[in-house]
């Protein structure tokens, strides 16, 4: 009885927005036809690293659907070379049709040809969505233009060719023509990519990862799964001081101290002035930039960045010395490594061995207070935390990354996640201590995710410890984030043998490479193994080497392959694509992008090689996914609201 009671309490509130039998009939039909149409493509990106301009342009081509739509339309039709012009207008229509004006002789014969060829595309690319669905991705006030040369059906064939004649003459009689080419052109990329998912690390090693995330916001679909680099950045916005000065530090190793200046109001100038003094008289030829453009700086530049890099490297191991102390549930003592040097016999003592060190000068260590910072060092931190808590721009960003971000997401029977689930070497699902339980597999990921959350939307007020936990899940060997046995900072860049900076990684990226082990983690997150996929980043793919981003006989995919130009001489290419549409999946690698400047003037794409392309049976549709899933609930609800209608139990307005 409460059952029924409950069930018509909820079809008499659905009929407060249905309120007749034609209605409810109308909305069924209409959701009828949108689970049958096509499913929309997915696109999967992971590792961005702040490399705003290639990523700008996968989302420009749609992971190279757009051009591959021009060559199935008009490939038979029109030159490579014209085929390319389309494509980068679409691109870049404003930057385009500047150089366009400069070099078309008749512009109004090209604008007539190109407003054809544009609609063309336009009708292909949002052949698999509603009427409805496309007018709303118009967002450039030609709606009802666009909208009637997509669905014209007047008359025959003649007859739509002077309707469509009369549209396009009219809108450049107008001088709309530039308006609508935009207007269009970002319709068919919006069209292209119906969800973005982003597989984690967005921040570190490139320059702009405040535009990426400018245009994430701005993305009509997306979710994110957390990377580590993105989890350090929310510690140090969350007031972490370790995590601040990791994040600095990194800055400073890739050249990149522009992103906290200039992109976050990051005032650096406190440890630059320290830096300076401190180090004066250091060369600091350890601390020189990974990244650094000798036809932008000069050599007086680069020893600049060199000491600010080692003053807050110093400040970063005394700060997580620190914080080890006052965390023995870590189980991390064996990264305190400031107090086993002996700077007068040049040696570390790291797990009872001795290791030759390449640097002795450490002005700022107390022996007897070996973690504590000095007086200057600390002002510098009190400024930097002071920035960091005060930039608007940078709060704004990790609010976007904590409220749209998850460290995992199951959509459409695919798991996704940045990094790794602990495991142990005989294939079992890791049990870790975390606040105070015993957790493993899907339960140890869950309580992760809580408590990061947590830690941003009572920041104010949460326990310091709490907070705490964010630079643990930056670093510890037992974090999904890491999944490695330590972090060699330290060994980087003190220790000699180059072989004491190795990262074993976690028996996870091993025990993957088989199909069984992949199937066990699938069924932990609730999944059908025979229909679902695992996507990771984190690890890059060293192509040239021979790896491959295809592991388990294909149930676990790693499209980490270099975004981050400092990866790709060890990677061999530019990161991958994943793409999944009503075919299947499309894996494809990249070859590095040159830059905006070449892919407008030279028309130069990235190009992209398929490795893999795993296509159904049949053509999956609308019905199939996780939309089609919750619009069928809705039609068996719409249809209970009918027979209640029917029977008279609810009374229609007409």
């Amino acid at each position: 009885m409460e059952s029924n009671y409950n069930k018509k309490k909820y079809l008499s509130l659905l009929s407060k927005e249905y309120k007749n039998i034609n209605e409810v009939a109308e909305e069924i039909i209409n959701l009828q036809a949108i689970i049958n149409l096509p499913k929309g493509t997915e696109m999967f990106l992971s590792d961005i690293h702040g490399e705003y301009a290639p990523f700008e342009h996968i989302l420009n081509n749609g992971g190279g659907i757009i051009k591959s739509k021009i060559d199935d339309i008009f490939g038979n039709t029109i030159s490579k070379k014209e085929r390319a012009t389309l494509a980068t207008l679409i691109y870049y229509p404003e930057e385009k049709l500047k150089l366009m004006k400069k070099e078309v002789t008749d512009l109004d014969e090209w604008y007539s040809i190109t407003l054809y060829r544009l609609v063309e595309v336009a009708k292909n690319v949002s052949s698999k969505y509603t009427r409805s669905k496309v007018r709303k991705a118009i967002t450039s006030g030609f709606e009802y233009v666009i909208d009637e040369l997509l669905n014209s059906q007047a008359g025959n064939e003649k007859d739509k060719e002077r309707y469509y004649k009369a549209i396009i003459n009219t809108i450049i009689e107008l001088n709309q023509a530039d308006s609508f080419i935009i207007a269009i052109s970002n319709l068919i990329k919006r069209m292209a990519i119906d969800h973005l998912h982003i597989i984690g690390d967005i921040f570190d090693r490139g320059t702009h990862p405040d535009f990426v995330i400018e245009k994430l916001k701005r993305f009509h679909s997306i979710d994110m799964q957390w990377g580590n680099h993105d989890v350090l950045w929310m510690g140090a916005t969350c007031g972490n001081e370790a995590s601040i000065a990791t994040v600095v530090r990194i800055c400073a190793r890739y050249n990149n101290i522009g992103i906290l200046e200039d992109g976050y109001g990051i005032n650096i100038r406190p440890l630059s002035t320290f830096a300076m003094e401190t180090y004066k008289d250091d060369d600091c030829k350890n601390f020189f930039p990974k990244v650094f453009d000798e036809t932008k700086y000069d050599e007086s530049d680069k020893m600049n960045i060199s000491k600010i890099h080692k003053a807050i490297t110093i400040i970063q191991f005394k700060l997580e010395g620190q914080l080890i102390k006052r965390h023995p549930e870590y189980h991390l003592d064996n990264r305190l490594l400031l107090d086993k040097m002996n700077l007068k016999k040049g040696y570390v003592l790291i797990d009872g061995q001795k290791y030759e060190i390449n640097d002795t000068n450490f002005p700022t260590l107390d022996k007897e207070n070996i973690y504590e910072l000095t007086e200057e060092e600390k002002e510098v931190m009190e400024r930097l935390c002071e920035s960091f808590k005060k930039s608007s721009k940078l709060n704004d960003h990790i609010d976007f990354l904590y409220k749209k971000g998850e460290l995992y997401t199951i959509f459409n029977s695919n798991l996704l996640f940045h990094a790794c689930i602990p495991m142990t070497e005989e294939g079992e699902f890791k049990e870790v201590e975390f606040l105070g339980k015993r957790l493993k597999g899907r339960e140890y990921l869950d309580v992760i995710n809580d408590t990061i959350s947590k830690t941003w939307f009572t920041k104010e007020t949460v326990d310091k410890d709490l907070i705490d936990i964010m630079w643990y899940l930056w670093i510890s060997p037992d974090s999904p984030f890491f999944g490695k046995d330590k972090m060699a900072t330290f060994e980087s860049y003190f220790v000699k043998d180059k072989k004491m900076s190795r990262e074993a990684k976690n028996p996870y990226y091993y025990l993957t490479e088989r199909e069984d082990i992949c199937n066990k983690i699938l069924k932990e997150f609730g999944l059908d193994e025979r229909a679902s996929h695992i996507v990771n980043g984190h690890v890059p793919v060293k192509a040239k080497d021979g790896e491959t981003p295809i592991r388990g006989n294909g149930k676990l995919l790693v499209i980490d392959g270099g975004f981050a130009k400092s990866y790709q001489q060890k990677t061999g290419n530019a990161g991958y694509i994943l793409t999944y549409n009503s075919n299947g999946l499309l894996l494809s690698q990249n070859k590095p992008f040159e830059s905006v400047e070449k892919a407008i003037v030279e028309e130069k794409d990235i190009i992209s090689e398929l490795i893999v392309k795993k296509t159904g049976i049949t053509r999956k549709s609308v019905g199939d996914t996780d939309i089609g899933k919750r619009l069928k609930e809705e039609i068996r609800d719409l249809e209970q609201l009918l027979l209640y209608y029917e029977s008279g139990e609810l009374k229609q307005i007409n």
